[in-house]
């Protein structure tokens, strides 16, 4: 038995983390759910987007699935996905970005695990108003998060057999910075000399990751590029729809789909749950359910190769209660 924390989310949260839960529960593993709720709606409740209740279930259980949750542009609240990793040290964020059988995509063969430091950099969110016509924002980057990011990624790769670790940075023009993120990943990476290391420049990483993301196999980055970098490659393998998404620290893991929240379909039963359901595969391999995680895994390959019974954005006509229930017959079937 697990105690999980389920954060909901807003938009399409709910119906997609439902479909999640249904899918995990198909597999046979028992989990106890302290649903919890951050963002919009818990605003609205209580007047504050990440109450603590929602950080101390996550620190009793040391783990969470998370819907997603709406985050305001250029004013309101604090990103919650921010403050979620400030608060619980979730320094690294690990998104693997694989080619899905029978997924159109702009490259089938992409295979690219991104580990992105998730706590500095200028989504520290130190800014200040000069004047009415200047704003100053701060890029904070230390030598522990760089040390503890870059680590993270060699061991990742050792663990799992891949091959190399690019880093990618831009001290080619911020020389203090990320001259100091470089700085670090190199004397990280002298640590594991069995492992291919080597370093781009983020402008041509881009590039290069558009024109031949075969070169690439794990990439360690800031925060600011990694995010953006996510983003590119999820659209390189067919969208965010179907990119999981995980939040680790020392302590404490997040696991969630990384796309927003959709309002504008929320409730009408077709969004696609691919996302967190490929999410909570990844934090049952975290808890030690990896017979559970595999089965899941291969469904999913599955229902996408077969092609019959997908959501609107993947080509389908199916709604989102429809592919949890194919996703639950192919799992017991493969029982």
């Amino acid at each position: 038995m697990h105690n999980i924390t389920l954060i909901v989310g807003d938009g399409i949260g709910k119906e997609i983390t439902k479909s999640a839960m249904a899918v995990i529960d198909s597999t046979g593993v028992k989990i106890v759910y302290d649903i919890m709720v951050a963002g919009e709606e818990a605003l609205l409740k209580c007047g504050n987007p990440l109450p603590d209740d929602v950080i101390n279930s996550i620190k009793k259980n040391k783990v969470a699935l998370k819907g997603p949750v709406t985050t305001q542009i250029g004013k309101g609240f604090k990103s919650v996905n921010v403050g979620l990793r400030q608060k619980l040290d979730l320094y690294a964020n690990i998104r693997p970005v694989k080619s899905m059988p029978g997924v159109k995509a702009i490259n089938d063969n992409v295979d690219i695990v991104i580990f992105r430091e998730n706590t500095e950099d200028l989504y520290a969110g130190i800014e200040e108003v000069v004047d009415e016509d200047e704003v100053h924002a701060i890029k904070v980057i230390t030598r522990k998060a760089s040390r503890d990011i870059a680590r993270a990624a060699f061991e990742y790769v050792k663990k799992n057999n891949r091959k190399k670790v690019t880093a990618i940075h831009k001290a080619n023009i911020m020389k203090l910075s990320d001259g100091l993120f470089i700085e670090e990943v190199r004397n990280v990476s002298k640590d594991y000399t069995d492992i291919k290391y080597d370093e781009m420049i983020v402008d041509n990483a881009c590039m290069k990751l558009v024109q031949n993301p075969e070169m690439f196999d794990c990439i360690v980055t800031e925060n600011l590029y990694g995010d953006i970098i996510s983003d590119l490659c999820a659209g390189l393998v067919g969208g965010l729809g179907i990119v999981p998404g995980m939040n680790i620290g020392d302590e404490y893991a997040v696991f969630e789909a990384v796309h927003g929240s959709a309002p504008d379909i929320a409730g009408k039963n077709i969004a696609n749950p691919i996302a967190i359901i490929l999410s909570s595969v990844e934090m049952l391999k975290y808890i030690g359910e990896t017979d559970a995680a595999d089965l899941i895994q291969n469904a999913v390959f599955k229902l996408l190769d077969d092609g019959k019974v997908l959501t609107p954005d993947l080509g389908g006509t199916s709604n989102t209660d429809e592919l949890t229930a194919e996703l639950c017959n192919i799992i017991n079937t493969f029982k």
